[in-house]
């Protein structure tokens, strides 16, 4: 699978007491090529984690894939800052959102399914997502 990895999968993953973890392993047992990440991501999962070092580690055991530079894409940024300022989106989203425009064949896997079954790529394009199953 071709994805792109969102915060909530990350600290899913690393986290055994997270609700989604299960999930996130199960997903990331079925891997065949790093998923592509964004520094945002990466720091917001060291964060919420408590650890850089994990998160490093997940980089250099090729599970994830830095695939994204916010220089060379500050437009597009901004333009989907303005877009979705009435849900507030973190810089991490965006990245991801703008990540689909580049990567179309990349699915975008989240524990977000609120924001991201919202957010379009390319002004109107639902952008393809791998969640966790919901709850009843």
């Amino acid at each position: 699978m071709k994805g792109i990895a969102d915060t909530g999968f990350v600290v899913a993953f690393g986290n055994r007491n997270d609700a989604h973890h299960s999930w996130a392993v199960e997903v990331a047992s079925g891997l065949s090529e790093p998923l592509l990440t964004c520094d945002a991501v990466l720091a917001e999962a060291a964060f919420h984690l408590g650890s850089s070092e994990y998160v490093l580690s997940l980089v250099s055991e090729e599970m994830l894939r830095p695939a994204f530079e916010v220089g060379k894409n500050l437009e597009q940024l901004r333009a989907l800052a303005a877009r979705y300022e009435n849900r507030s989106p973190d810089l991490a989203d965006l990245c991801l959102i703008r990540m689909s425009e580049l990567y179309p064949r990349h699915t975008v896997i989240t524990v977000d399914e609120a924001d991201f079954r919202v957010y379009r790529r390319n002004k109107r394009e639902a952008i393809p997502l791998l969640c966790p199953p919901r709850r009843r």
